[in-house]
C-alpha cells in the first residue's frame, strides 16, 4: 500500500535552489568575514551560508539535523567548523567543512545537547569545541586525523558555565575559556595528551562573561562582561590589567567584542550600539546606534572595514575611518507567515511576519519597502488586483491597507474580527475584501475609494479561519478552518454552497484553474482532491510522512502544484497523476506558506525560522 502510493527514490527529482533571504542573528559571533575578504559566513537555521561580498553569490553547507549554534573559520581560510543545537541527552556534533569544496570533512561528535562555542588553532592544526550547560567538557580534536586529542571539564565545581572560547593567536599550546564567573587560561601538553586549565584572578569582580577576543601579540585578552564592561586580562601572569569604563557602562552588556591593531577594541553592545574604545578608560572614541543587539563584528582585513550583525536580522557593512552604517542584508527574525505575488508579475513579492510587511524584489533578493506595526504580528497579506494596495490581516483585530510604493498607511478596518483577522482575499474587480477570523466567521466587506463597509458576516465555522480563496468570477469563494470543515459560499446571495468534511485541521485550500476541482490539505497530511458541485472527495494522496502540510500553491494552469510543511521538505506534484515529481530540501524551520510565481519561474517558501527560499520552478513554461 505504501509502495504504491510513494514513488521510488530514484524517480524523484532535487528542486534547484537558486536564493535565500535570512540570516540567524541570535548566534553569538555568526557573522563571520573569510580570511580571502570576498566572503562573509553566517548560519540560517541548519545551514551555513556562504555568501560572496561582491556578487551575492550564496553556497550552502548541509548537514546539521538542527539550528547551528555557532561557527567559525580556520585562519589560513581552508576549514569552517560549526556546532549545532539538539535534544536532551542526545550527542550534537561539530562539522568539519572544506571551504574550497564546499563539503563535509568530517562529523566530530563527543558532545551533549548543544554546542556552545569552537575555535581553531593558529596554524589550523587543532579546534577546540566547548559544550553547552548540559554537557559543561571542553574537548580539543585534531584536524588532520579527525579526531578527538583530550578533553576535559570546562568550569570548576563551583563557578557557572562557559559559554565562550578563544585562541592564541601565535601559541598552539594555549587558548582561553570564559563564562559565569569563571575566567580560565588552557596549557596544552601535546605529547601526554592533557590540558592543564588555571584560574584567572579577578579580585573583588564578579562578572559574567558574554566575549572574549586576544590581542594580535598574546599580550592581553579582553573579555565583555553582562554588566556592560570590558576587562583586560594577562594570560601569563593571569592577573587583571585594568577594566572599564568606570561610570557608562554599556547598555545590556558587551555582547561582541575584537581587538584592533594599536590597541584599540571594537565592541556591540545588547542594545545596539557599537563603539571603539581604547584602553585603560574604554570611554568610547566613535560610536553609532544600529537597530537590534549586536551579536557578531567581523572583520574585512586588518579591520579597515567590518560588518555588524544584529538580533534584528540585519547585517550592516561599516568602514573604519567615518564610522558610517551601510545596510546590505535583512530578513524578517520571526516566523514569516504569508508570502504573495503581485498579479501577474514575477519581479516583486512581499512577505509578512511579526511586527511587519516586506515587499522583496525576487532577481536580487533585495528589500524595497518594509511596512512596521509595532507589537502586532501580520498573519496574512494580498494585492488588490489593480496593484493599488496592500491588504493586511492583523492579530488586533484589525485589516490594514498600505500603498505598495511608500507603505502609507490608506485605511483600517478597526474590529474587523474578534481573535484576530487569520485570513484574507481580495476579489478581482477590487471592490471587495473576504476575510476570516480566529472566531471562525467569514466576513464579506465593500471597498469603496471612499468607505469600508461590512456586507455580510458568514458564521458557521466554528474555529479559526487559515486559508480563503476566491473564485475568478467573483462569484464564489471557498473557506478552509481548522475545525475541520472547507466551506464553499456563494458570494452573490452570501449564502453556503457546499461543505467539506474531513477529520483534519485544514490549513490550506487550492482553485484549480479551472475550478470545478479544490485540493485541500492540512495536519492529517493528506492532499484531498474534492468535487465543488457537491463536495465529494476525488482522491486523496499521502502527502507527507512526517507533520502537516502548512502552505501550498497551484500553477496558473493547473498541470502542478507545490506542498510544504512541518517535514520542511518543498514538493512538487503532477496534479493528474498525484505524484511527487521533485523534492526540495533547504527549509530548517516548519514551512509556513508557498507560493507559484505568476509566470511558473520560481517557488518561493517561507519557514517559522524566518528564512525565505526561492526555488527554480522545474517545469517553467
Amino acid at each position: 500500500m505504501a509502495n504504491s502510493e510513494t514513488l521510488p527514490e530514484s524517480e524523484v527529482l532535487g528542486l534547484e535552489l537558486e536564493a535565500v533571504i535570512g540570516f540567524n542573528g541570535h548566534v553569538p559571533g555568526g557573522l563571520i568575514c573569510h580570511p580571502d575578504q570576498e566572503h562573509l559566513v553566517y548560519p540560517l537555521g541548519c545551514t551555513v551560508l556562504i555568501e560572496s561580498i561582491n556578487t551575492n553569490k550564496q553556497y550552502f553547507l548541509h548537514g546539521h539535523g538542527n539550528n547551528v549554534s555557532c561557527v567559525t573559520i580556520s585562519s589560513n581560510g581552508a576549514y569552517v567548523a560549526s556546532g549545532q543545537v539538539t535534544f536532551m541527552g542526545f550527542k550534537a556534533d561539530v562539522i568539519l567543512w572544506d571551504y574550497a569544496k564546499k563539503e563535509l570533512i568530517a562529523r566530530l561528535s563527543l558532545h551533549k545537547g548543544k554546542i556552545e562555542a569552537l575555535a581553531f588553532s593558529p596554524n589550523s592544526k587543532y579546534l577546540v569545541s566547548l559544550g553547552g550547560p548540559d554537557d559543561g567538557s571542553v574537548v580539543v580534536w585534531s584536524v588532520t586525523k579527525r579526531d578527538a586529542i583530550c578533553g576535559s571539564p570546562a568550569a570548576g565545581l563551583n563557578v557557572g558555565n562557559a559559554t565562550t572560547i578563544i585562541y592564541s593567536n601565535c601559541r598552539d599550546e594555549m587558548f582561553v575559556t570564559a563564562g559565569n564567573g569563571t575566567i580560565r587560561v588552557w596549557e596544552l601538553d601535546f605529547p601526554n595528551r592533557k590540558i592543564w586549565p588555571t584560574e584567572c584572578q579577578t579580585g573583588q569582580m564578579k562578572r559574567i562573561v558574554l566575549s572574549i577576543a586576544m590581542a594580535e601579540d598574546d599580550s592581553y585578552f579582553y573579555v565583555g562582561t553582562t554588566t556592560g564592561d570590558i576587562l583586560k586580562m594577562n594570560p601569563r601572569t593571569k592577573l587583571l590589567a585594568d577594566a572599564g569604563p568606570v561610570k557608562e557602562k554599556f547598555s545590556l552588556g558587551v555582547t561582541t567584542i575584537k581587538c584592533l591593531k594599536m590597541g584599540s577594541v571594537l565592541i556591540g553592545s545588547g542594545a545596539g550600539v557599537l563603539a571603539l574604545c581604547k584602553s585603560p578608560t574604554y570611554k568610547p572614541i566613535k560610536k553609532i546606534q544600529l537597530q537590534g543587539g549586536i551579536t557578531s563584528i567581523a572583520l574585512r582585513g586588518q579591520g579597515h572595514q567590518f560588518f555588524a550583525g544584529t538580533e534584528a536580522a540585519h547585517i550592516y557593512c561599516l568602514s573604519y575611518t567615518d564610522f558610517k552604517e551601510e545596510l546590505i542584508a535583512t530578513c524578517h527574525s520571526g516566523a514569516v507567515q504569508d508570502i504573495v505575488f503581485p498579479y501577474g508579475t514575477d519581479d516583486l513579492f512581499a512577505t509578512c511576519s511579526m511586527e511587519d510587511i516586506r515587499v522583496w524584489h525576487t532577481s536580487s533578493n533585495r528589500e524595497l519597502l518594509r511596512i512596521t506595526v509595532p507589537n502586532m504580528t501580520c498573519y496574512a497579506i494580498d494585492f488588490m488586483r489593480d496593484g493599488r494596495s496592500i491588504i493586511s490581516a492583523w492579530n488586533d483585530g484589525k485589516i490594514r491597507a498600505f500603498t505598495p510604493e511608500t507603505g502609507r498607511l490608506m485605511y483600517v478596518i478597526n474590529n474587523a474580527h474578534s481573535i484576530g483577522v487569520t485570513a484574507i482575499a481580495t476579489t478581482s474587480d477590487c471592490k471587495r475584501i473576504i476575510s476570516g477570523g480566529g472566531e471562525g466567521q467569514v466576513r464579506v466587506w465593500e471597498i469603496s475609494p471612499q468607505s469600508q463597509k461590512l456586507e455580510e458576516a458568514l458564521k458557521e465555522h466554528k474555529s479559526s479561519v487559515s486559508c480563503i480563496k476566491v473564485k475568478k468570477n467573483n462569484e464564489e469563494c471557498v473557506t478552509a478552518s481548522t475545525d475541520g470543515t472547507c466551506i464553499i459560499w456563494d458570494l452573490v446571495r452570501l449564502k453556503r454552497n457546499q461543505m467539506i468534511l474531513a477529520n483534519t485541521l485544514f490549513q490550506c485550500v487550492c482553485y484549480h484553474p479551472e475550478e470545478f476541482q479544490i485540493i485541500t490539505s492540512g495536519t492529517d497530511r493528506k492532499i484531498g482532491y474534492w468535487e465543488v458541485f457537491d463536495g465529494t472527495v476525488i482522491r486523496e494522496l499521502e502527502g507527507s510522512l512526517s507533520g502537516s502540510i502548512n502552505g501550498m500553491d497551484i500553477s496558473t494552469e493547473g498541470v502542478h502544484f507545490v506542498t510544504g510543511g512541518d517535514d520542511h521538505l518543498v514538493k512538487v506534484w503532477s496534479y493528474s497523476e498525484g505524484e511527487a515529481t521533485h523534492v526540495g530540501v533547504g527549509h530548517s524551520g516548519n514551512i509556513i506558506r508557498m507560493k507559484i510565481s505568476p509566470k511558473n519561474q520560481h517557488i518561493v517558501s517561507v519557514s517559522a525560522d524566518g528564512a525565505i527560499l526561492r526555488w527554480k520552478f522545474p517545469f517553467s513554461s
